[in-house]
């Protein structure tokens, strides 16, 4: 079996001494980072690719693929312990992660996301090596039509996961959209909402909104309630999660696992939208959803599994087909290049220590984090005991100096605070904050792609209707729609007459 003999020379070359230092450096480089907030994979890549020059080239790739799962893992440290998602990815893993630490269970949490993680990132990489080339064939026919429908299905991914009022969710989800639209447009580079700023002509930071959103936000909830006054959580849980907890976590691992590694080979899917689809997904199959936002274990397992499974799938495409399907892979890509080596078709043929070292190097990675991280949950979660007044300090702090190093940008702090302040006064007034910075993060895709793809018609909005993979994705968005709005019809219809009775009586 040509797969399994390809796996086994690539753990010949994951394991030699050099390569097998370069994915411990990766995944421990990647967990600190995703701990902090704003650094992220990007950057830390970016920084690291005239380094990787002098490095083999299976080494240098192995370095830098750990660097980005492991800061899958990392991401989450910070969303379980203080709501400030460590990666983008990790914003939906607040909404349950960090209510089940303020009940004390942030060593479950914590436990859960790193077998979920585990199980996750091993099982997305043997998909890969099984089934490498009908799935890659399939990644190859996404053009802007098909995109533009993934985005289209994120954006009701997103109302699917809001937690209060769908009208808030919906106002939310449009400011969003709007913040995308700020700096140049993206096929006539005309300047849009800039107010003559240069600083606005580059568009706002999502990242940045999203760090100031979720961790200068919550800092002042935090402080407005007193709650700097004594610890989180008094009590904190064991670490491994307990049979029960395991029992819960099954199904969202295992659906998770799919979800991620499916979505992982879409460009413009990746973990973002593979964790929004998980939540959703267990969210609706959940017999009562409103456990959902209270420390639903469901919404960690689920979306920190397909998280990792999906940063993990998003590899396939890059190294079989030459197409990056987001910026971490890019950077990739361009370290490829570096090395003399240019991805696509002939990478496997060319160039097999590259490719199967690569594969082999995600199941030790991942391995190690798991081995890293279940001792290290303890020491995480010890950081509850510091009391709030502290943690808030340093919240900021690590916030501040991490979106700074985004772009170097004192602007970018500015935005962060604003943030801050916006999701601050949100949270006074029920409306959510998850809606508005994931809309902004999918509004750019869905703005782009709708233009190239009218571009490519001459203005015919059938082209969306026409194309096989377009057709079957368009096809799936009106029939959740539908679904959903009968539901919600009827779920009101039954409120009625319960709340005529109560009335009555």
């Amino acid at each position: 079996m040509p797969q399994l003999d390809g796996l086994l020379n690539g753990f010949g070359v994951a394991l030699s001494g050099t390569n097998l230092l370069m994915v411990l450096l990766g995944v421990v480089i990647g967990m600190v980072i995703g701990v902090l907030p704003g650094l992220g994979p990007t950057a830390t890549i970016a920084m690291l690719l005239p380094v990787t020059y002098a490095l083999e080239p299976s080494g240098a790739i192995i370095l830098l693929a750990g660097i980005y799962y492991g800061a899958m893992y990392g991401g989450t440290i910070t969303a379980v312990l203080v709501r400030v998602p460590g990666e983008v990815a990790s914003i939906v893993t607040t909404f349950d992660g960090y209510e089940m630490a303020r009940q004390g269970r942030a060593g479950t949490a914590l436990g859960t996301a790193a077998i979920g993680s585990f199980v996750g990132g091993v099982v997305a990489t043997v998909m890969l090596v099984a089934i490498a080339a009908p799935l890659a064939a399939l990644a190859g026919k996404f053009g802007p039509p098909e995109l533009f429908a993934v985005a289209l299905l994120g954006l009701l991914l997103v109302l699917a996961i809001a937690r209060g009022s769908l009208i808030k969710a919906l106002a939310m989800l449009g400011l969003g959209l709007l913040i995308g639209t700020v700096g140049q447009d993206p096929v006539d580079g005309v300047a849009r909402f800039t107010f003559g700023s240069l600083d606005l002509l580059g568009g706002l930071e999502v990242v940045a909104i999203a760090m100031g959103m979720f961790g200068i936000g919550e800092v002042l909830h935090n402080l407005h309630h007193g709650s700097n006054q004594k610890p989180l959580a008094a009590k904190t849980d064991k670490v491994w999660p307990s049979s029960q907890d395991l029992r819960a976590s099954a199904g969202p691992i295992a659906r998770g696992t799919l979800i991620g590694s499916v979505l992982g080979l879409v460009p413009g899917g990746g973990s973002v939208l593979s964790s929004m689809t998980s939540y959703a997904v267990e969210r609706r199959r959940a017999k009562d959803p409103t456990r959902f936002g209270n420390g639903a274990i469901e919404g960690v397992a689920g979306p920190e599994t397909a998280n990792n499974a999906g940063s993990t799938a998003s590899f396939l495409p890059l190294l079989t087909l030459g197409l990056p399907t987001g910026s971490v892979m890019a950077l990739m890509f361009g370290a490829l290049l570096l090395q003399g080596i240019t991805p696509g078709p002939t990478l496997v043929s060319e160039h097999p220590d590259v490719f199967w070292g690569i594969m082999a190097s995600m199941f030790i990675g991942n391995l190690m984090l798991l081995v890293l991280n279940i001792p290290l949950v303890g020491a995480f979660v010890q950081l509850l005991k510091i009391r709030m007044s502290v943690i808030s300090a340093v919240t900021v702090m690590v916030t501040m100096v991490g979106v700074y190093s985004l772009n170097n940008s004192t602007f970018d702090m500015v935005v962060a605070v604003v943030a801050g302040l916006l999701g601050y006064a949100m949270r006074k007034t029920s409306f959510e904050p998850g809606p508005l910075v994931l809309s902004a993060i999918l509004g750019g895709t869905l703005e782009s792609n709708l233009r190239s793809s009218l571009t490519m018609s001459d203005g015919d909005p059938t082209i969306f209707v026409t194309r096989p993979v377009s057709l079957v994705l368009c096809t799936l968005f009106v029939a959740v729609l539908i679904t959903g709005m009968w539901l919600a019809a009827k779920k009101r219809q039954t409120q009625a007459p319960s709340s005529t009775v109560a009335r009555t009586g």
